[in-house]
Parts: C-alpha cells; structure tokens; sequence
C-alpha cells in the first residue's frame, strides 16, 4: 500500500488573507473556507492554510517549488502582489529564486523543466 500527496498546509495568521494572495499569486479562484481552514484548489497542487497563534520563528523546514517559462517576469509579478525576493540560486542545469509569501512563508520559483 502506498501513500499519495493530498495538500500542502501552510501555518499562518490569517488564513483568508493569506489563501487569496496566494489565490491571485497562482491565478485560480476554487477556494473552500471550512470555518477559517482555507483550501485552495491549485491544480495539480492543494495549499491549505490553517490559524495557529505564534508567528513564524525561523526558515522553513518544508518548503514549495513552483516554475515558471518566465522566472524574472513571474518574481517581479510575484514581488508587485506584496512577496519578499530572498535570493537567487543556482547550480549546473537548474536556477531558481527564492521568495517569502507576505506572512514571510518561504517558496522557490526555478525555471521551467530545469528539475
């Protein structure tokens, strides 16, 4: 028997607020609030996004990885609609930039097919 992927959960502050940047960010609407747990229906990706009292304390020990045809279009999109530019990184065949959503969640944007 094997496991399969369901969702992504993000820990955040405000989960309404948070699955609508995200929403706009991937450009899709389907989202479901079940008493403040947002999901949001990304396909093939599921994010949820759940209220938890503290603040994020430190980096990320999971993150996501999107990809883009168009990185730099994408991360100055992506910084207009409120994310943080980390850095840029890069080893042989793959390239990618890592942002912090505006509840300061890290994600990766890389070049499309370069995984």
């Amino acid at each position: 028997m094997r496991i399969s992927p369901e969702m992504i959960t993000i820990d955040c502050a405000d989960p309404q607020g948070l699955a609508a940047w995200w929403a706009e960010a991937l450009g899709v609407e389907d989202t479901q609030d079940y008493d403040g747990f947002v999901i949001l229906a990304a396909t093939p990706l599921v994010l949820g996004f759940q209220r938890v009292p503290e603040p994020r304390a430190a980096k990320n020990r999971v993150h996501v990885d999107f990809s883009s045809p168009d990185r730099p279009a994408d991360v100055e999109r992506l910084a207009k609609l409120g994310a943080t530019v980390v850095g840029e990184q890069s080893m042989e065949g793959m390239s990618w930039t890592v942002l912090r959503d505006p509840e300061g969640n890290e994600f990766c944007l890389s070049d499309a097919g370069s995984h």
